[in-house]
């Protein structure tokens, strides 16, 4: 073929190769603009991770892990990853977190109501945290009633609020609140308050002028605009990009929604999982890019997604072993991380995205064993404080309810028995930390917790007449039809140790129970003045029985046989202790139980060198376990003179908070005579020793 020829073929193809790229769509991805941050995906699996505090109530600064916290609330989180908590408490600062972790103070440390830069600033139970797009911080300062502006450089400043409690809308500097502990800032710049103990939603303007954007003159439950709509006890707010307003309604157990013209509505909570508790007093909110929530609970301590729709799942705190305790502040970094305060731990976590594939790692949670007790110097909750009294009932030990449940609930705390009418005293130094600190009014249980402790089956601020102990600290509401509803206590509020909480109920005794919901610590541990217990504890019974629950009692010579091919084999304690000077018909639960294999010879079978101490009462898991700890049988259904049962089903496992059902595979030791003895212990060290031994004949 001559050159000419081969020219002109390199061009025909050229020419098709060049048209090809317009008619035959290519194999790679076309490019695309950048849509920004992907859609939130509902019900991700996240991974939980502690960012700084060792569950150790303090104020040290330093790396992560070794950092803390008294009493952590609001956080946000900086485009660099920079996160700042505002730490109550006896704290009253904040703190920043670097990327890598390392905690500082930008400004604070002292409780008062003071401007200025850095450790010159005074705060008072700083609450809630917002930022602006310039990076400043709006602190809700709860204890001062006002709202605070923190600079980048620590620079402190007060954004509206006199420092007294009441309502009053106006300038800045007149404006007044009470007790806010929520803030959010919109992107025109303009503050957002949950004015909590005014049940109302409060707007700061950017010239400073302070209005209420929706809520009236006292608690309620009802939708409607502006005024008509009623709030109780709003905590937490946020601001989407729309401009609609939501609000963590803490004692309607409700999430609301305010509209852009102040048209205030009820999200209806949909369950994506049967037989699921919905959120459960909403404690903090924070926001996605894409307009969704997720959702902090008080008691439960419980992160929850929520779409905008109504569905919701647990995220985070539902899981066995990874109980959370008061999940007060939230924040969502860019990455679509969720960052979270838990207060009652005195710790700060993030949940990110769970690896396909990937098993949950469990992390520390809850407050450390380390967190020390209150000060008492061993005083009791009654009159004479430095003098003995009768106690009644102690952590872990068996309880009914009032419809025949002989089995359920486990005892969080220890009861000291008092006249009905008698004034209760705090026994310690305390704040209150939860923005709902008294509770069931008027009932069993009504009660009032105080920093780390709660006192239970009172009056809370009522003498038996229902007049109230001190006003300024406890607020008497009322319904519409103006009969006493309830008793309300305010965040930050203080007590010294000795003051009047309130009166004892008919109840007849006072309950003390030390730490958060499920972090439960044995009161005995505070000291009480002349309290002593030189009683060992005294076993009744020890029975068998196979998994059907079927006695094993077949004897022979003076043994129990037990057929080696059972699939396992139960064991059951009938026991109970007491102290010193309680009356004699006082039975008490007692702190630590558990079995041992011994050859005929007292020798201990092999894995039994050591008892097996399976029940072990320091630390109080949560209700779920009390049909594992205890056996049919055991309890009463109400307080009284019956007499209590403790039937310990001691080849189960409760302890440290956790807890699992087990037997004593018998078929695993050769035939021939045994013994079975039940090592049982109380709080001081008392051991039992009559009726400890069953012997054995495994034929």
């Amino acid at each position: 073929m001559s050159r000419t020829a081969w020219l002109w073929v390199v061009v025909i193809l050229t020419a098709i190769a060049l048209a090809a790229t317009f008619l035959v769509t290519p194999r790679f991805p076309v490019p695309v603009p950048d849509a920004g941050p992907p859609v939130t995906p509902f019900g991700w699996t996240g991974q939980l991770s502690l960012v700084a505090g060792d569950g150790v109530r303090g104020a040290q600064e330093g790396a992560g892990p070794q950092a803390r916290f008294d009493d952590p609330w609001g956080i946000v989180v900086m485009e660099d990853g920079t996160r700042y908590v505002a730490d109550a408490g006896d704290n009253n600062r904040i703190r920043r977190i670097t990327r890598e972790g390392v905690v500082t103070t930008l400004a604070g440390g002292r409780e008062g109501f003071a401007d200025g830069t850095g450790p010159a600033a005074a705060f008072h139970t700083p609450s809630a945290l917002a930022r602006d797009a310039g990076g400043n911080l709006y602190v809700a300062d709860t204890g001062n009633h006002a709202i605070r502006k923190v600079t980048p450089e620590g620079v402190v400043s007060t954004v509206a609020g006199t420092g007294e409690a009441g309502f009053r809308d106006g300038t800045a500097a007149q404006a007044q609140f009470n007790g806010p502990i929520g803030v959010a800032v919109d992107g025109a710049g303009r503050i957002y308050v949950a004015d909590t103990y005014n049940d109302r939603i409060r707007l700061i303007d950017r010239d400073g002028q302070v209005s209420t954007l929706a809520g009236g003159d006292m608690p309620g439950f009802v939708d409607g605009t502006g005024g008509e709509a009623r709030f109780d006890t709003p905590t937490g707010i946020a601001v989407d990009a729309t401009g609609v307003v939501w609000v963590a309604d803490l004692r309607n157990d409700a999430l609301r929604r305010i509209g852009p013209q102040g048209g205030v509505s009820t999200l209806p909570m949909l369950a994506d999982l049967p037989d699921q508790a919905g959120p459960r007093r909403p404690l903090s909110l924070a926001l996605t890019h894409d307009g969704h929530l997720y959702v902090g609970e008080l008691f439960s301590g419980r992160v929850m997604q929520v779409m905008r729709d109504g569905r919701w799942r647990a995220l985070a705190g539902h899981l066995p072993g990874q109980r959370l305790s008061r999940t007060a502040g939230l924040a969502v970094d860019a990455g679509g991380d969720v960052h979270f305060t838990d207060a009652g731990s005195h710790r700060v976590h993030r949940i990110a995205p769970l690896a396909a594939g990937a098993a949950q790692v469990p992390v520390a949670v809850g407050p450390s064993q380390d967190d020390p007790l209150p000060q008492t110097s061993g005083r009791w909750p009654l009159a004479p404080q430095d003098g003995w009294h009768e106690v009644v009932g102690t952590l872990g030990e068996v309880r009914g309810d009032y419809s025949g449940e002989s089995r359920h609930h486990l005892h969080g705390g220890l009861d000291i028995r008092g006249d009905v009418g008698a004034t209760v005293l705090a026994i310690a130094d305390g704040k209150v930390s939860s923005p709902s600190a008294a509770w069931n009014f008027n009932g069993l249980s009504e009660g009032l917790g105080l920093g780390p402790l709660d006192y239970i089956h009172m009056r809370v601020g009522r003498t038996p007449r229902g007049d109230l102990l001190d006003p300024a600290r406890f607020q008497l509401l009322r319904d519409l039809s103006g009969d006493a509803s309830r008793i309300r206590v305010r965040r930050g509020t203080r007590f010294a140790a000795g003051d009047a909480l309130g009166t004892v109920n008919r109840m007849a005794h006072v309950h003390l129970s030390i730490g958060p919901s499920g972090y439960e610590r044995n009161a005995i541990a505070l000291g009480f003045t002349g309290f002593t217990d030189t009683y060992p504890p005294r076993i009744d019974e020890v029975a068998l029985f196979d998994t059907l629950d079927q006695p094993i009692d077949q004897r022979q010579e003076g043994r129990v046989l037990v057929p080696r091919d059972l699939q396992g084999v139960r064991i059951v304690v009938d026991a109970w202790d007491q102290v010193d000077r309680n009356l004699p018909r006082r039975r008490l639960g007692l702190y630590a139980l558990g079995y041992q294999l011994l050859h005929d010879d007292g020798t201990p079978v092999t894995g039994f060198e050591s008892p097996r101490m399976t029940l072990d009462f320091q630390r109080l898991p949560s209700d779920e376990a009390v049909q594992i700890a205890y056996a049919p049988g055991s309890g009463i259904t109400v307080h009284g003179s019956a007499v209590t049962r403790f039937k310990y089903s001691v080849t189960n496992t409760v302890r440290d908070g956790r807890w699992s059902e087990g037997t004593w595979q018998a078929g695993a030791l050769p035939p021939g005579d045994y013994t079975l003895r039940i090592p049982a212990r109380d709080y001081h060290g008392n051991e039992a020793q009559g009726r400890r031994d069953l012997k054995l004949r495994l034929p």
